[in-house]
């Protein structure tokens, strides 16, 4: 096979995809590279061994950690694990943009393996990755409706912008990710800063017009590869059978179709109606006409949905009956159950000190989430039974998308400074749990006293096309969503929305069909939250009695050693003493935590205490720790002690330290000085004006220098001669006094 390779300019970067050095085995493999980021997708359809009644796609993301040049953090295991939920999400875009494209009646097993072999930090690879994707298919023989164009859209000042790099995403108020053939849009993905829904469309139509370069892009490559699609087989039912499987059902479906949408019975009645109608036919024809009752079955559901009733009896616009309740949990840090129809969702927030964020390792580097959402639909929630266990591809989706509904609103860590993760833990399902999820978590942390911006509430949208006859449905129950064309979610405040995630199974989905799809939205949206709201309008004041109280300070820098002690031993003791953890970053930032505001308040007050500059004339109280001849050691604040020397303890005279202060004393003191060497000097003597009267007094004590009587010099050569010779150094001094006091001396300056 020969090596082709192509490029295009676009973005202000250069798209390069190639194909024929690698993975030649493969039904398609393309290399694509955009700035340095590199990334390769194979794609293979093994021959059909079984009748299925489903198209067998799946979809693998493998993220290597040398693509940025790292070795795995762990001690032990080097090699990289399961997927991250972000190789996850990853994987389901790329599915979601290419399931729509394949033949409803081509059911090979078809594997699609995205392997990223370089990153630069810039170009996301979540760009990159299914435009490789949709190259590979393209050029290989597996037939499909493509080549689907992704590219994401970012928007700042009213300025829409390709494929922002990861430098640019901070400050960019929308973060959207289209993906669209030459005729549809296909997929949509999107987190947004409160946007309004006129920019939203903005910029879908902007990526839908942009894409179209990408996609004559992509179709010019395929036909250089030259590769021929391979022929499959269209099946058509046999129009008597079709028929006759008609007459047999065709009075029963309205009733089975409202008991399905009730979940009422309807799913044993419709196997019930399937084995009649098996043996109507006879054997050979018994595994068509079940097939034929599932298609007559979707026809009638949309039908009556064009004809503006729905299965349930619900106008199109009309919501299901709402309720919620908050603080249903006595020991959660908050807690909260939303309903809509048959769908519930319990959501519990907990609260935890900063340090208790979720550490996230890639090929970019790591990061840390402080905002977890995590959700659970175990097989009971649909009347089921089912594997229990680590969250499924699905699970792990629509918690990501909960998830970033609430982004947005979340508080800083300078304003809040919680870890914060939220559980949603679906109790019934009939309908979209993802925005179920959405509104009992708004609730939730509402409920645990977190200050979010604003509450956002979610709807999810349905649609039904039939040539030019269109229906939009508000708040779509499941078998909507699985006989309809359309699952478009959409969250948001008052201001704006927050979150999209469209996927189709049409073609025919048009940039104006999804203008009135957010116009509804829109106001479905208004319409929950205005019924969350009754529930609480405005988070709690203050965060639950179980939760850990959590206050930040801010300290030099320089003195974090002071914080930490040697050997950590100061750090240790203060948590030790107050019971509250103690967390030092780099900048000077401390986080205390604990069960109790007085533990906390102490801690506080300890560190503030070690940071703190000491100031001449400052008034502590100090606890005395030792005791000298001269005086007596006070520690004024944890770990620094001053001296108050012996004239300092009273303003008479005192004898011997002991006699004013014993040790463990807690004793008022006087900052009187800081020295030159930053020892502290300090007085019991609270009166500053004392110092002065002290030291004139000993001035006046001195006299006058020249009235006074002339003094042998005992230090000078002459009084040591004397000494030496033995003769008297005076009356009241005996030279051997005199010796021994200098020696006592110069042991002193020792």
């Amino acid at each position: 096979m020969k090596e082709i390779k192509k490029s295009l300019e676009f973005g202000g970067r250069t798209l390069t995809l190639s194909t024929g050095k690698v993975a030649t085995q493969a039904s398609g493999a393309v290399i694509a590279q955009y700035g340095e980021t590199v990334v390769l997708a194979t794609v293979v359809a093994s021959d059909l061994t079984a009748e299925l009644d489903y198209f067998p796609l799946s979809v693998e993301y493998q993220e290597r950690l040398y693509a940025g040049g790292r070795i795995k953090g762990s001690r032990w295991v080097k090699r990289e694990g399961r997927p991250s939920d972000d190789e996850v999400l990853k994987a389901r875009l790329i599915d979601r943009s290419i399931r729509p494209l394949f033949p409803k009646t081509y059911k090979k097993d078809v594997q699609v393996i995205v392997t990223v072999l370089s990153v630069d930090m810039e170009n996301d690879p979540v760009f990159i990755a299914p435009l490789a994707v949709s190259a590979a298919i393209e050029a290989s023989t597996i037939p499909w409706y493509g080549p689907v164009g992704v590219l994401s859209v970012g928007l700042k000042e009213d300025t829409f912008f390709i494929n922002p790099r990861e430098s640019e995403v901070e400050f960019s108020d929308m973060d959207l990710v289209v993906s669209c053939t030459k005729d549809a849009i296909v997929m949509i993905e999107a987190g947004a800063r409160e946007v309004p829904e006129e920019k939203i469309l903005g910029g879908i139509e902007f990526a839908y017009k942009e894409s179209q370069e990408i996609i004559d892009f992509i179709e010019n490559f395929a036909k250089e590869v030259g590769n021929k699609k391979e022929e499959y087989a269209h099946k058509t039912p046999d129009p008597d059978l079709e028929k006759q499987v008609k007459k047999l059902v065709d009075a029963k479906l309205s009733d089975i179709i409202f008991r399905l949408a009730q979940k009422e019975g309807g799913a044993g009645d419709l196997n019930s109606l399937k084995e009649a109608v098996a043996q109507a036919v006879g054997e050979e024809s018994a595994r068509e006409a079940k097939d034929l009752v599932d298609v007559l079955l979707t026809k009638k559901i949309r039908e009556m949905i064009l004809a503006g009733k729905r299965p349930d009896g619900r106008k199109l616009n009309e919501i299901r009956e709402l309720s919620s309740e908050v603080g249903v949990l006595p020991r959660t840090h908050g807690s909260a159950i939303f309903t809509r129809g048959q769908t519930q969702v319990l959501n519990i927030t907990t609260l935890g000190s900063p340090s208790l964020g979720q550490l996230i390792e890639t090929a970019e580097g790591e990061e840390e989430k402080r905002y977890i959402h995590h959700y659970s639909m175990p097989p009971y929630s649909v009347g089921e039974t089912g594997r229990v266990g680590s969250p499924s591809r699905r699970e792990i989706g629509h918690g990501a998308l909960a998830e970033r509904a609430l982004l947005p609103v979340i508080p800083t860590e300078k304003d809040f400074p919680y870890a914060i993760r939220l559980v949603s833990e679906v109790t019934s399902s009939n309908g979209s749990t993802s925005m179920a999820s959405t509104c009992a978590s708004t609730l939730s942390l509402m409920d645990a006293g977190v200050p979010i911006k604003s509450p956002v509430s979610g709807i999810a949208m349905g649609l039904v096309i039939e040539d030019k006859k269109v229906a939009i449905l508000s708040d779509i129950a499941g078998i909507e969503d699985f006989n309809g064309d359309m699952d478009f979610k959409v969250t948001g405040t008052k201001d704006g929305v927050t979150a999209l995630q469209l996927d189709v199974k049409t073609l025919n989905l048009t940039p104006e069909i999804l203008k009135d799809a957010l116009i509804q939205a829109k106001e479905g949206r208004m319409f929950i939250l205005e019924s969350m709201l009754k529930t609480i309008k405005e988070p709690r004041e203050k965060v639950s009695n179980y939760a850990p109280k959590i206050k930040t300070i801010n300290i030099d820098p320089e003195k974090i050693g002071e914080v930490i002690g040697p050997g950590g031993r100061m750090i240790k003791r203060i948590i030790a003493e107050t019971g509250a953890e103690v967390e030092v970053e780099d900048d000077g930032t401390v986080n205390i935590s604990g069960m109790k505001s007085e533990d906390v308040e102490r801690a506080i007050s300890w560190i503030e205490s070690l940071t703190k500059e000491v100031q001449a004339g400052e008034i502590y109280k100090g606890i005395v720790k030792r005791i000298q001849p001269f005086g007596a050691f006070v520690e004024i604040l944890p770990g620094k002690d001053g001296l108050v020397h012996i004239s300092d303890m009273s303003e008479g005279f005192v004898k011997s330290p002991e006699d004013v202060v014993s040790l463990d004393q807690e004793v008022e003191v006087r900052v009187k000085e800081i020295d030159n060497l930053g020892r502290i000097n300090l007085s019991m003597i609270l009166d500053p004006s004392h110092d002065k009267e002290k030291e004139n007094g000993r001035m006046a004590s001195r006299g006058n220098r020249q009235d006074r009587p002339h003094r042998r010099d005992f230090g000078s050569r002459k009084g040591r001669v004397e000494r030496r010779s033995g003769e008297s150094a005076g009356p009241h001094f005996p030279a051997s006094r005199l010796i021994d006091s200098e020696k006592k001396v110069k042991r002193f300056n020792r």
